[in-house]
């Protein structure tokens, strides 16, 4: 074995490619067939799109979970730690089965070499298959036709949304991002867009290949009612008072509204609506508008947004739920991400800034951040550090009672706030479903 601890085997990872992503199925494919998991003995559903993946996985493998099915699950990236990525049975997969995995692949692709993510993909389809699964729900990491995911046919293919991210690898209009994910659909086979407003040419291609795609406001519609909210697919299949997701934001009603059409296409595994309703209850995701309440009165939301769409939710979401003082921001981001067009989706509901660099790869920096504020004219103090610790105790210290601190920018940013608020005292953590609901229009 060329390593025995985990940590050894992800940093051998980030070397052995000569790039750090490389879109393409070949290498990865040659790889699987050599391990025999070109073929799965598992259903599949893939989920890709621009925000919302990683919400609609952890609601699939909810409900799935409620319905009795054994349930594996592939998410990208992780918070705290490498193994959130593969979770069986709603369990995080221990540092040793990764080492066994990985050691047989590195056996198995001889001369081939791999990236950091195909690797990672690989070690759990590798899990998965052994663990006699009754479902797999694997998220897409950018893209979808050329992601390393999309070398396993899924049996059903879940786009969440389509926005603008990723455009040096995916496009820099929506019509050609949505041609990229919808390379995640299969002939004859059915598909789910989220999106109230499916690029053309993501219809298009599921016409062409005759996959069977079921659109959100044309073939499912969500509701919201005072008791809950109220899902529609069709004369025959609808649900009514649905208890809203252990999520906050109404964007997760959204979310949720797509897995339930994707539920409901998977007829070869039935869910019961009482396992659905329970599903929709006990999903949990951390990093997705996570609140803590701290005993200093200061309220903490941590939230991976990254991307300008998902800071307009974010933004959205503040908004509905004023507080009785200001809202600071913490605020790191990669610098191939557009920071200017995050900022402008966020700077209405924020205070005063305190940013940093982001001491990882394609990490961008506090001084980045500060000249496009610069330039764009953000009127309200700004205060820059050299690590994310740094400026989140900065800000800290600047908050007083009924003040929030919204953490935001990367999954980078998020996990090192939320690895730090794990190991302080005075601060409870509230669940999404006790967060009030804004109810704008649509």
């Amino acid at each position: 074995m060329r390593f025995n601890h985990l940590s050894d085997w992800l940093a051998w990872q980030e070397t052995l490619h000569h790039k750090s992503v490389d879109f393409g199925l070949e290498r990865i494919g040659r790889v699987a067939m050599r391990l025999g998991i070109d073929s799965t003995p598992f259903p599949i559903v893939s989920v890709a799109g621009t925000n919302g993946k990683g919400s609609c996985v952890a609601l699939l493998e909810s409900i799935f979970r409620q319905g009795g099915y054994r349930v594996g699950a592939y998410t990208s990236p992780h918070l705290l730690r490498y193994n959130e990525r593969v979770r069986i049975m709603g369990h995080e997969v221990p540092d040793g089965e990764l080492i066994r995995a990985f050691d047989e692949i590195d056996r198995a692709r001889g001369e081939t070499t791999l990236t950091y993510f195909e690797f990672g993909t690989l070690a759990a389809m590798v899990l998965f298959c052994r663990a006699e699964l009754d479902v797999v729900v694997l998220e897409v990491g950018v893209g979808g036709r050329l992601d390393a995911v999309n070398l396993f046919d899924a049996d059903l293919a879940l786009v969440t949304t389509v926005g603008i991210d990723h455009v040096a690898w995916l496009g820099h209009d929506r019509e050609t991002i949505a041609r990229e994910k919808a390379g995640i659909f299969r002939p004859g086979r059915p598909a789910v867009c989220g999106d109230p407003h499916p690029p053309i040419s993501l219809v298009d291609h599921a016409d062409s290949i005759g996959a069977f795609l079921h659109c959100a406001g044309k073939d499912f519609r969500f509701f919201m009612e005072a008791d809950g909210w109220r899902w529609e697919g069709g004369a025959d299949s609808s649900y009514g008072s649905l208890p809203k997701p252990a999520l906050a934001g109404r964007h997760q009603v959204q979310n949720a509204a797509a897995v339930l059409m994707a539920v409901e296409l998977m007829r070869h595994l039935l869910v019961s609506e009482d396992a659905l309703r329970r599903g929709l209850c006990e999903v949990a995701l951390p990093g997705r508008f996570q609140v803590f309440l701290g005993e200093d009165g200061i309220t903490r939301i941590l939230d991976v947004a990254h991307n300008q769409e998902a800071a307009r939710t974010l933004a959205r979401v503040l908004q509905g739920h004023p507080c009785d003082g200001r809202t600071l921001a913490v605020f790191a981001i990669l610098e191939d991400k557009c920071i200017e067009a995050v900022l402008r989706a966020m700077w209405l509901v924020v205070d005063a800034w305190y940013v940093s660099d982001l001491d990882v790869p394609r990490g961008g920096t506090a001084n980045e951040i500060v000249g496009v504020m610069s330039r764009i004219g953000v009127d309200v103090d700004v205060v820059s550090e050299t690590t994310i610790l740094e400026a989140y105790n900065t800000a800290l210290r600047s908050a007083g009672s009924g003040d929030r601190i919204v953490v935001f920018g990367s999954f980078y940013t998020v996990g090192e706030v939320l690895e730090s608020l794990g190991s302080s005292a005075g601060c409870l953590e509230i669940p999404g479903g006790d967060f009030a609901y804004p109810l704008p229009s649509e």
